[in-house]
């Protein structure tokens, strides 16, 4: 039996090669919106319950469904404001239930990756060849209605398997060659890009994707008021950047269209975006322009400090 989950390397944070971002940057900031699509009457997987209720399940479908009539509209205008352009973890069957919304991400240059094909249908109990074809139809979607090469992935419902990793970098590189596959939102055990293991051996990083952060935990799992929430975007940015002095740090919000962008929540949210994006040694990127630029510029010397440490402290 696996003692870790084996995707990558015990690192300590202290002492690690010091990053960098484009010109200078100190921290590196992004934004996720989840983009998604729920069934109301999805196929039943025997591992997990779509809705807790007995169908139909009209008021959790419907507040889903307010998300992307009038929650992604909001959100996106907001993102606008602060010259913030999104990171969609999509369902990807939105590509033809809402071509509207795809548009109009497409028109501000957003990043599409992939949550799958809807957020009701998850990996749990798929074969080897069905995960790997469902990561296939999401890639493939994307690029039909983008021309975007999928670089990142977020399982569905944050379900996954243990061959999840291999076969999205596997199929990316069927795919779209290097441009394809090259990072996971499906880690949360660090602040900075750190490299993993995968049975191919390409070079793929997990770029970091905060749970904490994430609205859906901070309003439904956590019970926050908003000024509470916006607080806490604030209060982490102000560690990690301090933090940064030493060496580049990531800050990731993670916002769903039916949770921060209720009215109630949104002024709270946004002096927290008016906040970060006033920093000017901070990095406002996407998720993909991350993970390239560290592979590009940090990967290599990364995995060197890796095995040095192995080295001099022993351990894997």
């Amino acid at each position: 039996m696996k003692s870790d989950p084996e995707y990558y390397d015990y690192w300590p944070y202290h002492n690690r090669p010091k990053i960098r971002w484009p010109d200078g940057k100190k921290m590196a900031f992004w934004v996720a919106p989840n983009i998604e699509f729920y069934e109301l009457n999805p196929p039943v997987n025997p591992n997990r319950k779509a809705w807790p209720q007995p169908n139909p399940a009209n008021q959790g479908y419907s507040i889903r469904d307010y998300g992307n009539r009038v929650g992604h509209i909001r959100q996106m205008e907001l993102l606008d404001k602060y010259g913030i352009r999104g990171s969609i973890s999509l369902s990807t069957a939105l590509c033809e239930h809402h071509p509207e919304i795809i548009q109009m991400c497409k028109e501000r240059n957003w990043e599409f990756f992939s949550h799958g094909i809807y957020n009701t249908r998850y990996t749990y109990g798929m074969s080897e060849q069905q995960e790997r074809e469902m990561i296939k139809d999401s890639m493939e979607t994307i690029f039909k209605h983008t021309g975007q090469k999928c670089a990142g992935y977020l399982a569905p419902a944050l379900s996954h398997s243990e061959r999840t990793l291999d076969l999205f970098a596997e199929v990316g590189t069927e795919l779209f060659g290097n441009e394809g596959g090259i990072y996971t939102c499906d880690l949360f055990h660090d602040d900075q890009p750190t490299p993993i293991h995968l049975r191919s051996k390409k070079k793929f990083v997990s770029v970091p994707y905060s749970l904490e952060m994430n609205d859906t935990i901070a309003f439904a799992v956590n019970k926050m008021e908003p000024r509470r929430y916006g607080k806490m975007l604030q209060e982490n940015f102000d560690r990690l950047y301090q933090e940064a002095d030493e060496s580049g740090t990531i800050m990731c919000i993670p916002t769903h269209n039916y949770q921060v962008s209720c009215p109630h929540r949104m002024k709270a949210y946004e002096q927290a975006l008016d906040y970060i994006t006033s920093h000017d040694d901070v990095w406002v990127t996407t998720g993909r322009e991350i993970a390239e630029y560290y592979i590009q510029h940090y990967y290599d010397s990364s995995v060197a400090d890796i095995k040095q440490k192995q080295i001099k402290f022993g351990g894997r």
